[in-house]
This record gives C-alpha cells, sequence and structure tokens, in this order.
C-alpha cells in the first residue's frame, strides 16, 4: 500500500475463473479467463475505485473489500470497454452511492461490448454476469479530485482494444493501466492485428513519459509487484516476440507454442491461445 501524505492505494486481484469451454488449450490447460486487478485509490474519507471486475461473484467479495476500507467510495472508473473491467459498476455503483465515470472513447467501446454481450460473455460465462446497462459518463477535462489531489485519466488510443485509457495518479506516481500494461499475464493479442500492436507501444510511451513508480495492471499476477519499469518493459518485449514470431510461424498453433517457450512463468496461457486464432483467422 504506497502512501503519499494521505493518499494511498490498495489493490484486490480477483483470481482466475473457468470460462464455459469444453476444448482445452493446447498445452492441455483449461480455458480460463486471466486474474482481474481492481484499485482503490484513497485518502482519509474518500476513495476511488478504479475496474469493477466481470462476474456477480466477484462484485460481492470487492463490495465487502471497499467496506472494510471503511471509505466513503465517490468514483468507479472504467479504462476500457472490455466488459471484464466494467460489467459490474452498476451494482458497486449502487451499494456505495458512486458515480461511474470513464472517457467518452471508453464510454462508446462499453456501449459496444454491451451489444456483443450475449453472443460473447454470456456464452463464456452464462448467469454469472449482472445486469449491466452503460451509465458511465465522462468528467471535465477528465479530472476528478480526492481529497485535494487530481487524479487524471489519460487517453492513449488503442492497446490491446481501441479507446483506452489509464487513469494518472501523480501524487503517488501511480498509473492505474487497465490494460495498456500487462504484469506476469498472457497479453490479450486478439484485436493487435492491422498495426495494432504499433498503435499498442504508442500507448505505452504514453504512460512511460507520465514517469510512474507504480503501475497497476488490469490482469496481474498477485506475486509480482508493482514497479513501473519493468512492466513497461516487459510488455513491450512481448509485443516485440509476438512480431518476430508472427513472422515465422504459419499456423497458431506453432506460434502459440514457439510464445509459451519464449515466456513460460506467464499466467493463462488460454487468452495466448484465444489471440493466436483471432490473428492467423
Amino acid at each position: 500500500m504506497p502512501t503519499s501524505g494521505t493518499l494511498a492505494y490498495d489493490v484486490f486481484t480477483a483470481d482466475p475463473i473457468p470460462q464455459n469451454v469444453t476444448e482445452p488449450v493446447p498445452n492441455g490447460d483449461r480455458r480460463m479467463f486471466s486474474p482481474l486487478s481492481v484499485t482503490l485509490v484513497h485518502g482519509e474519507r474518500d476513495a476511488v475505485l478504479v475496474d469493477p471486475p466481470l462476474t456477480t461473484a466477484q462484485a460481492e467479495a470487492v463490495e465487502d473489500w471497499v467496506a472494510a476500507s471503511g471509505k466513503n467510495l465517490t468514483h468507479i472508473v472504467a479504462t476500457h470497454g472490455h466488459g471484464d473491467h466494467w460489467f459490474t459498476a452498476g451494482l458497486l455503483a449502487d451499494r456505495f452511492g458512486a458515480t461511474v465515470v470513464a472517457s467518452e472513447g471508453t464510454i462508446k467501446e462499453m456501449h459496444r461490448n454491451a451489444a456483443i454481450r450475449p453472443q460473447f460473455w454470456d456464452k463464456l460465462f452464462p448467469g454469472q454476469i449482472p445486469d449491466a446497462p452503460v451509465t458511465a459518463v465522462p468528467v471535465p477535462g477528465n479530472r476528478l479530485t480526492l481529497e485535494g489531489h487530481e487524479l487524471r485519466i489519460v487517453e492513449v488510443g488503442h492497446s490491446d482494444t481501441d479507446e483506452t485509457s489509464v487513469l494518472h495518479v501523480p501524487d503517488l506516481d501511480l498509473v492505474v493501466a487497465g490494460d495498456v500494461i500487462y504484469n506476469g499475464v498472457h497479453q490479450y493479442l486478439a484485436e493487435s492485428g492491422d498495426g495494432g500492436r504499433d498503435a499498442w507501444r504508442a500507448a505505452i510511451t504514453v504512460v512511460e513519459n507520465l514517469r510512474p513508480r507504480h503501475i497497476v495492471t488490469g490482469h496481474k499476477n498477485k506475486e509480482l509487484d508493482d514497479d513501473a519499469t519493468r512492466a513497461i518493459a516487459e510488455t513491450r518485449a512481448y509485443l516485440d516476440a509476438a512480431d518476430d514470431l508472427l513472422a515465422r510461424h504459419d499456423d497458431p498453433l506453432g506460434f502459440f507454442h514457439a510464445m509459451l517457450e519464449r515466456f513460460p512463468d506467464r499466467l493463462n496461457p488460454g487468452a495466448l491461445w484465444g489471440g493466436a486464432v483471432a490473428l492467423y483467422r
């Protein structure tokens, strides 16, 4: 829990959950969803929650965690439109009387994910996701104030999806990075074709130029720390390896195994396999 005066942050990690897919990953693993990081930035009284989780059960655990902090939750921030980072925002907003906020681009992508939910999200997690209308609103200048400290929603463009953002907390030297940066988990490459990886690198540079010491990533191995320099370098290295190995392999299976050999310690090879299939489709 790094602190600066009365400002601090804590991270809740929702462990991987199984997907409703019977076919295993080619390495034999069960198809799982990556761990999810939920961040609470807080002062003496108030707090802001970043990237609420996917399922009702995960939200109930986060609700207990926030309640135990004793803080007054004022805002819930979604960094991007993927449903695993906002589908339970309404549940938590109702529980704590908070306002859900996001950039205008992210709100557009939230509507897109809501539209594809029956064909995608509900098939993977039937009966596990609550009703999730898009209630997020933009904030003037993409800025919030938490007990006198400025929190900035910084739009970075495409990372592992379109119209992504990060939350910069200058007084903590912190960036809550959503899916712009990963930390010990296989990166979601399915939307990274057609120049997407170069756009992702540009988004990483935006984050790097904020000069954070700490980065909380949307998908994180909870055994790893939040060191910004390491997480940035490792996220870039993964994209560079993907470029290299895509050029060397003619099919998703060869690419998948080559990436696994390059990154044997990253969590959830199923995320890598899903991306490989999409990139070669």
